[in-house]
């Protein structure tokens, strides 16, 4: 039974409460707060349902209190960080507020507005559920503290992509800076070092068509291509507009969409983008690479590759040119070097064949007087033996005088002979009959034949041919010499000479030892000998090529070690 004393109605914080004094509190049964009364002696008078469901595990006030906490601390509480909240309530004279904390036992927190009101002997205490508030407030800090974490994150993240993408970069720099080191060590061909720079560099850029071209004067020429239409490019002469060459000259890279590659170009359907990067040495721009994609994107990374690199291609194409120039410089010197050999060779065995000329000339001129003389004298002798009467003395005399006649014309014929051979005043072409110029040598090797070998002449009939007789004179003897030389004991030199294919041939075939194989390729370089010393000076056959070089012929031998050796001259007819 609710026996009712007097009603009473206050605010406090924005709420209205109506506290009733009643023998029984059972009204606050309707709150949906918790609620608790005690008395100032902390003994508890009554809890409403509320109470009992929300704190389900009470047990006792003094295990209750242990377990509220301040979550604010009230600043006008003295000694706040001594006290609970419930021991701070019964400190206080006045009504007391506070925001509190409660720890239940499965160590969950609920939150709470507790408000007590001192009535008399009694304290009731009022606790509101502020915990969806409060979890309601730590998600949006939680939230906020996560999109700040989120935010914060995604900007390592980029920056790690960033990061990443400057590493990779770093990475594909190095790669290709090594692999063109690598080539640049291995080799000083320029072609090569380009081939292979064209072909990773534009792996990097993604281009379908990279080249090189070099620059001479204000033309720029492809020397270098790699990818499509390789042919159609290579040695083609090019221009840019004045702007792209400004910038080339200024050292900057070239970077643009672009329909065309250059002026010369064709245009393409669409754009495309052309990326020119210069080549420079000492401050000089020897050239460009060009780099053709269909790509469209942002080429920063790569241009920063291909900038880090063009220094090391410069200074390798400027390398490999000093090289290649001084092997062409060096090879023009060997060249140079060579002719003055053979001109030196040539000017001592012109010497050679002056002085013989000379000597001839006089040896003739001495021989002619006394020989002219016995000449006479036989003629004189042939007229006198026909007076005598004695036809035995008269036949004695007759056959001595006979044998003295042909041995004064076979000195006389020898004379003229050499007269021939080494003539002078043939410097200039003549036409000759080849027949007679080998008979002619032949007869001045009579000497050195008629002991050793049988001579087989196959003269063909030969048209007149312009030459210089006398140096032909001089190979044909430098043959036939090396061929009676390789003759050990006895044997036979064959002589054919025939026209093919309007050029006059000479074949000299000996039955002597052969020549080594390995000796074929090195028998007309100056100074090569297989005699021994004192014997050969390596000079006979070297004089013989570059007298038939000078007739535009050529001097073919074949040879088998054993088997003897051919020698064929050939000389154009017209």
């Amino acid at each position: 039974m609710l026996f009712v004393r007097y009603i009473k109605i206050f605010t406090f914080d924005k709420h209205m409460y109506i506290i009733i004094s009643m023998d029984k509190f059972c009204f606050f049964n309707k709150f949906k707060d918790a609620v608790i009364i005690t008395n100032q002696q902390k003994e508890v008078i009554f809890v409403n349902n509320s109470f009992k469901r929300i704190f389900n595990d009470y047990k006792n006030f003094k295990r209750f209190s242990n377990k509220l906490d301040f979550e604010f601390i009230p600043l006008e509480a003295e000694n706040a960080f001594d006290f609970l909240p419930i021991d701070q309530l019964y400190t206080t004279k006045e009504n007391f507020s506070a925001s509190v904390s409660y720890k239940k036992s499965n160590e969950e927190s609920l939150y709470f507005e507790l408000f007590a009101y001192k009535r008399g002997k009694y304290i009731i205490m009022i606790f509101s559920d502020v915990t969806p508030q409060i979890e309601l407030e730590k998600v949006k800090t939680d939230k906020e503290n996560f999109e700040k974490l989120c935010d914060k994150t995604l900007k390592e993240v980029e920056e790690l992509r960033k990061s990443a993408r400057s590493n990779q970069t770093q990475a594909v720099k190095m790669t290709l800076i090594n692999k063109i080191s690598n080539i640049i060590r291995e080799s000083i061909d320029s072609k090569k070092i380009l081939n292979s720079a064209l072909k990773e560099l534009a792996t990097v850029m993604g281009a379908f068509r990279a080249y090189y071209a070099s620059l001479a004067e204000d033309l720029f020429n492809i020397e270098y291509v790699y990818g499509k239409d390789k042919k159609e490019f290579l040695g083609k002469n090019i221009t840019f507009d004045k702007e792209t060459f400004n910038m080339l000259s200024d050292k900057k890279t070239v970077c643009s969409a672009s329909l065309r590659e250059f002026n010369e170009a064709e245009l393409f359907d669409i754009p495309i983008m052309r990326v020119i990067l210069p080549i420079y040495h000492l401050n000089v721009l020897l050239g460009v690479i060009t780099f053709v994609s269909y790509q469209k994107r942002d080429l920063t990374e790569e241009i920063e590759i291909l900038e880090s690199v063009s220094a090391q291609i410069g200074n390798a194409v400027a390398q490999a040119n000093l090289y290649e120039n001084n092997l062409k410089t060096v090879a023009e010197l060997k060249k140079t070097l060579e002719e003055l050999k053979d001109t030196q060779l040539q000017l001592i065995n012109s010497e050679k064949l002056a002085s013989l000329g000379q000597l001839v000339a006089g040896i003739a001129h001495e021989i002619n007087t006394p020989f002219a003389s016995i000449k006479s004298n036989n003629t004189i002798m042939a007229k006198l033996i026909e007076k005598i009467d004695d036809e035995d003395l008269k036949s004695m005399f007759a056959d001595i005088n006979s044998v003295d006649e042909e041995a004064v014309q076979r000195v006389l014929n020898l004379v003229t002979s050499l007269k021939k051979f080494v003539r002078l005043d043939e410097a200039e072409l003549q036409e000759a009959d080849i027949n007679k110029e080998i008979d002619l040598t032949l007869a001045l090797l009579h000497h050195e034949t008629k002991n050793k070998a049988k001579i087989i002449k196959n003269y063909a009939e030969l048209p007149m041919i312009k030459c210089y007789p006398n140096m032909l004179n001089q190979v044909f003897m430098n043959i036939l010499v090396n061929a009676c030389h390789a003759i050990e004991h006895k044997g036979t030199i064959e002589i054919t000479t025939s026209v093919e294919n309007n050029n006059l041939q000479v074949a000299i075939k000996d039955s002597g030892k052969g020549i080594k194989k390995e000796n074929l390729d090195k028998i007309f370089n100056f100074g090569f000998t297989t005699k021994s010393a004192g014997d050969g000076t390596g000079l006979g056959l070297a004089i013989s090529q570059d007298i038939i070089d000078k007739h535009h012929g050529k001097i073919h031998v074949y040879s088998e070690l054993g088997h003897g050796s051919t020698f064929v001259v050939e000389i154009p007819i017209t």
